[in-house]
Parts: C-alpha cells; sequence; structure tokens
C-alpha cells in the first residue's frame, strides 16, 4: 500500500495512474513506479493492518449500529412504521433506552474480529499483489492502465474473501449483538458463540456466509483499487501534500465507491445473520437470491438500501481513518526498524 514516488520517462500521451501514477511533461510522461516505503517484517506489518482496523471500527461504531438496525427493520412486524425514523430519532432512542454506552454495543466483539480481519486483508493483499506481478502477461502492468488496476481489483478481492472466511463466525456474533435492543438473549461473545452452536449447530456460525463473500470480494476490490489509483495519481500531481491528508481522503473516496456497489449484499447478509436468533421463526429459508427476492417483492427497491445514509457516515471516516493509519503505522515501523538497525 505504502508507496514512493520515482519519476521515470516514458512514451508520450501515455497516462498511468494504476501504476503509480502519470502527468504529461513536455513531449513525454513521468511514469511513477510503486515502491515499498519501507522493509518491515511479517509480524509488523500484521499488526499495522490489524491495528488501523480496531482503530477506524471503533471510532464509527455508532453508525455501524445504527446502519445494522436500519438494515434490519424489514424483518419486524412495526419495520414500516421504523423505517419512517430518522437517524437522529434512532439515535435518541438508543440514548434515552440503553444509554450512551449502547453505541458501542458488540464493540469488543468487533475489535476481535477487526484484528484478525484487517490484518489478514491488508497483508493477503500485498501479497497477492505480488504474486499477480509475476504472472506471465502481467510482469509489465505498469505499462497498462488496465492491466494494473485489473491486478488490484483482483489481490483486493481474493484478500477480502480470504480474510473473510477465516474470521466470519465473529462477524456474525458482532451483528447479533449489535441488533439487540431491549431484550438481551446474548450475554458477550463468547456466550453468543456457545450458544449458536448449541441451538443452531456449528452451520448457525455461517450463516450468510455466501452473501457475505459475494460482498466482500467486491468491495475490498473497490476500495483498494480505488485508494491505490487516487493516491497515485494525487501524489503524482501534488507530490508535496500530506502523505497522511492524502491516504485519509483518497480512503474516504474509495469507501464511498465499494459501499454503494454492494450495499445491497451487505444488507442481505446482516438479516441471514440474524434470522433464527434467539429461537425466533426463519424468514428467509430460499437463500440469497431467495432473500433478495423477498425484499424486493416487500419493501421495493428501497428495501435494499435500508441504512445507506448512516453507512456513509460511517464508512467515510472509517475507510479513510483505517488506511490514514495502516500507513502511518507502517512509516512508523519503518523508522523504528531503520533506528535499530543503525
Amino acid at each position: 500500500m505504502s508507496m514512493q514516488i520515482e519519476p521515470v520517462r516514458g512514451v508520450a500521451g501515455v497516462v498511468n495512474p494504476g501504476g503509480g501514477g502519470g502527468v504529461s511533461d513536455g513531449g513525454g510522461v513521468r511514469k511513477y513506479h510503486q515502491q515499498p516505503h519501507s522493509q518491515i517484517g511479517t509480524v509488523s506489518h500484521l499488526l499495522a493492518g490489524g491495528i488501523a482496523g480496531a482503530v477506524s471500527k471503533t471510532c464509527t461504531a455508532p453508525f455501524a449500529r445504527l446502519t445494522i438496525l436500519f438494515q434490519l427493520q424489514g424483518m419486524h412486524s412495526d419495520g414500516k412504521a421504523l423505517s419512517k425514523a430518522s437517524i437522529w430519532k434512532e439515535a435518541s432512542r438508543i440514548v434515552s433506552q440503553e444509554g450512551y454506552r449502547a453505541f458501542w454495543k458488540g464493540n469488543l466483539v468487533t475489535i476481535a474480529h477487526r484484528l484478525p480481519y484487517s490484518s489478514i486483508s491488508f497483508y493477503s493483499y500485498e501479497r497477492y499483489k505480488k504474486y499477480l506481478e509475476t504472472v506471465p502477461g502481467l510482469e509489465s502492468h505498469r505499462k497498462s492502465v488496465g492491466a494494473d488496476i485489473s491486478v488490484k481489483l483482483v489481490s483486493g478481492g481474493l484478500s477480502g474473501i480470504t480474510a473473510a472466511s477465516l474470521t466470519y463466525p465473529l462477524d456474525l456474533v458482532r451483528t447479533r449483538l449489535a441488533a439487540q435492543t431491549n431484550a438481551i438473549y446474548y450475554r458477550g461473545m463468547w456466550h453468543a458463540l456457545r450458544t449458536i452452536s448449541r441451538e443452531e449447530a456449528a452451520f448457525g456460525l455461517y450463516k450468510g456466509l455466501g452473501a457475505t463473500l459475494l460482498g466482500v470480494g467486491p468491495s475490498l476490490a473497490i476500495s483498494f483499487a480505488v485508494y491505490e489509483t487516487l493516491r497515485a495519481s494525487w501524489q503524482s500531481l501534488r507530490p508535496q501534500d500530506s502523505t497522511i491528508g492524502i491516504s485519509l481522503a483518497c480512503g474516504s473516496i474509495s469507501g464511498i465507491a465499494s459501499s454503494t456497489a454492494i450495499f445491497p449484499l451487505d444488507l442481505v447478509r446482516r438479516r441471514m445473520q440474524v434470522e433464527g436468533a434467539g429461537g425466533t421463526a426463519a424468514v428467509y429459508k430460499t437463500g440469497l437470491f431467495g432473500t433478495l427476492r423477498h425484499i424486493m417483492r416487500t419493501e421495493g427497491l428501497s428495501g435494499l438500501y435500508r441504512g445507506i445514509l448512516p453507512e456513509y457516515y460511517k464508512v467515510v471516516p472509517g475507510v479513510g481513518i483505517a488506511f490514514m493509519t495502516y500507513e502511518t503505522i507502517k512509516m512508523f515501523l519503518s523508522k523504528s526498524t531503520c533506528a535499530d538497525a543503525v
């Protein structure tokens, strides 16, 4: 993800934002090759990704909980009335009925999920990208904008699938804890894991995994590709700008792009995760596509984007903070490594 900018003379008229960016300069183009800012070890790399995810999720936990509650409204008999509630009214209800701490309900399990998830996603993205760059025909991917973006998209998609598959039970538990309002069925992360395993069997811990993988693959593919392409282009045009500021801005834009593209799948995932919770009757028995059809039939197209506004409030700062924290920690660890070497 981190990169240095190295000007190289190129072919006239070619712009290469995906490979680090390029701007016309007289009769040629300056191409910017992405090079690692630093050489840090695997453990440090994983640590940077994990902390970035934990910090981001903790900062945006209130909006994350509001998003989940809005996404699940259509599952309840009073969903029609609830759908008229504004974000402010729902936030006020949480404060009056559950207290301020309720905005961070399930945040401990969120961090427990996000630490490994972000570590794996950031680290595996770098590894997948490095591997794909050695594939015959893709070694010179920076000479082609399309090929370079394709490498980033595929790497991001594979990293998302890898991370989500390995950490999914914690994601499901986080959703169920955040979905609880007045009635408390799960007393915490370990109680939820034991209860779900006992009442719904081991398969219950992977309910909604299909929708998750369909969503998280494109989500991280878009997020990483948009972030790296924008960041490289920005640095090529304004190399004097703050690296931290660039990471924050480009991360926020990439979050909007990815969330808009995959929000309906995220909504389906949430609803599949909570059905059957606490012994309630299952509503969606026909799987991913059956759930999509049910929502379209009963709530219309707008039902697939229920909760998109608090989602934007969450991802604009959240994804930006994640990328900014990741880059900052990598720079700090790099300097520490250099200092120790000296």
